[in-house]
């Protein structure tokens, strides 16, 4: 970290776990005090993808086609090749991470953005899913604000105070969630636009 400033996750919120059978969809959503265009070069490129993402990524993610994503702080590298399917600026970016679908909505809100990310994640990991992009989220929203305060993810994320705390608070919302699949799916959304 490099702020002065210490920090330290708030409470859980913003997610929600949408169910259809085995397949299981982390949904998070934040509300940023930046425009949709700087989110967008805060989610597509490189430079700034290192400084809060929990991977880098070989080129910018702004353009269709083929990238490598690299996780950060995985004991060994771990590297996987994606394609961006989708890269609609600054509104809609798609992409493949790990085998697991992307799905980010920027909207206009409120002189800021309503950021929206779908991501297929393994179910047993879906708490712990939530609880670092939380965090990544709080360090893409000081980052953005000027005030960054260094990547945490990955590893690092899971050993930082506060961390098994709001992994459990996330656990404990998701268990209460009915089966089924949810009205807001990424394909329900995309069939409405």
């Amino acid at each position: 970290m490099t702020s002065g400033e210490p920090y330290a996750p708030g409470a859980a919120f913003g997610a929600e776990v949408q169910k259809d059978g085995e397949k299981w969809t982390l949904v998070l959503v934040r509300n940023l005090r930046h425009p949709p265009a700087r989110v967008w070069q805060a989610l597509t490129e490189p430079e700034h993808l290192r400084e809060w993402a929990p991977f880098d990524a070989d080129r910018t993610l702004g353009k269709v086609g083929a990238a490598v994503l690299s996780t950060v702080g995985a004991p060994t590298p771990q590297s996987s090749e994606t394609t961006v399917t989708r890269a609609d600026a600054p509104s809609i970016l798609e992409y493949n991470w790990g085998g697991f679908d992307m799905r980010w909505k920027l909207e206009a809100s409120d002189g800021g953005t309503r950021l929206t990310l779908w991501t297929n994640i393994d179910r047993r990991y879906i708490s712990m899913g939530a609880a670092g992009w939380h965090i990544c989220f709080d360090v893409l929203d000081r980052l953005l604000a000027g005030q960054p305060i260094g990547r945490i993810a990955g590893p690092d994320a899971m050993r930082f105070v506060g961390w098994q705390r709001l992994s459990a608070e996330y656990a404990r919302q998701f268990a209460g969630d009915a089966p089924g699949a949810s009205s807001g799916s990424p394909d329900a959304e995309r069939r409405s636009q």
